[in-house]
């Protein structure tokens, strides 16, 4: 989920992979700061030291600069409170996070798999502006407490300011934005097609966009006083929003599935041997089929690997199948009566090139190749 103004102890010294720096973790999923938060930072500090001078006209200048480093700082966590939003319900609903990432002027949640349903995904939407309107409204009661006119009333101000920007700018009616993934919920729970929301949203997105510009513009053509903080903070976002947008789209087109296609067009027949039989004379029969591979005792021990196996019958042929199995695990394994749109994701999401297709009863219905599906969903596209 984006957050603009869309799991520790303690900073880490290393790198998070290509995400950025490794914060610390919340129910497992890390938290990273990327380069470009810095860089997004840097140009908050130059555009809003000016104004905390006219806000606050007896500070001197460099009081100036460190209120503005800390309206930075504010901002960022206030986007940290609402993308921890995101990922505490996500989780608390079954969703996997893979991680959380805070850049340039936003923020990012990962998450590992679309949301079952349209509940779902507006639960996991709102969560992230509803964190961030409870905050900005104790920062308003605080404002009661603090003597006006000061450094701390200012930092206590920009608290609030920053909580209610982040959450308001978020339930704008356009993806990669909160309310943008509120409206896809609505249109898909009233239509139950996924993509017609997606679309909704997309329009929106690009309504966002437009809106931005022409407030930035606005900001120049009167000379308000903010107007370059105003049209620096107005572009970027704008910026960000068509490219969320954009890939809100071909996500949803790669998710797609193609009119007339059916599972059983795909999968191939599936044919259950002994474990032990010899490699050699399992690959024989395994010729256009999905072999599973069965043990003594009934229990399945997996699905023969061809590659791992024609390598173990060059070496040893009578070697037992079982040698070459991979094995067969929740996750790689497929129910019949999915949508095909599921059964896509699935595939999609997980580490593995051949899947086994069971019936409503569990019996094995076939086994679905990754590579077979790829063409068939490419070729599905072409023709749309």
């Amino acid at each position: 989920m984006a957050a603009t103004s869309q799991h520790g102890a303690g900073p880490a010294r290393r790198a998070g992979g290509d995400g950025g720096l490794l914060l610390f973790r919340v129910g497992g999923v890390p938290v990273l700061l990327a380069p470009s938060w810095w860089i997004g930072s840097l140009v908050i500090v130059v555009l809003y030291a000016p104004l905390v001078g006219r806000l606050l006209p007896d500070v001197s200048t460099p009081t100036s600069w460190l209120l503005a480093a800390a309206f930075a700082v504010l901002l960022g966590l206030s986007v940290l409170a609402h993308e921890l939003g995101h990922c505490l319900v996500a989780l608390r609903l079954g969703i996997p996070v893979r991680r959380l990432r805070l850049f340039l002027l936003g923020g990012l949640s990962e998450v590992a798999r679309t949301p079952r349903r349209p509940g779902q995904e507006g639960l996991v939407a709102a969560a992230g502006p509803a964190v961030s309107l409870v905050l900005g409204g104790f920062c308003s009661l605080l404002l009661f407490a603090v003597p006006p006119d000061g450094a701390v009333w200012l930092l206590v101000a920009e608290c609030a300011v920053a909580n209610f920007a982040v959450g308001l700018f978020n339930l704008l009616p356009g993806l990669p934005l909160d309310g943008g993934r509120l409206v896809r919920a609505g249109v898909w729970a009233m239509t139950g097609l996924r993509a017609k929301g997606t679309k909704a949203a997309v329009a929106g997105g690009a309504l966002v966009a437009t809106g931005l510009i022409v407030w930035a513009l606005l900001g120049l053509a009167m000379q308000s006083p903010d107007r370059w903080l105003r049209l620096g903070v107005c572009v970027v976002t704008a910026w960000f929003v068509i490219l969320g947008a954009r890939s809100e789209l071909a996500a949803e087109a790669r998710r797609g599935w193609p009119a007339g296609l059916e599972l059983s067009d795909l999968v191939r027949p599936v044919l259950q041997l002994p474990a032990e039989s010899p490699v050699s004379d399992a690959l024989a029969a395994s010729a256009g089929r999905g072999v599973v591979l069965v043990r003594a005792d009934g229990v399945a021990a997996g699905l023969l690997d061809e590659q791992a196996a024609q390598q173990l019958a060059s070496i040893s042929p009578h070697a037992p199948a079982e040698q070459a199995a991979e094995p067969i695990r929740a996750e790689t394994v497929l129910l019949a009566s999915e949508p095909g749109e599921e059964i896509a994701e699935r595939v999609r999401e997980t580490p593995a090139w051949q899947f086994l297709v069971v019936d409503d009863e569990g019996r094995p219905a076939g086994v679905l190749r990754r590579e077979d599906l790829r063409t068939a969903l490419m070729q599905g596209r072409r023709a749309q």
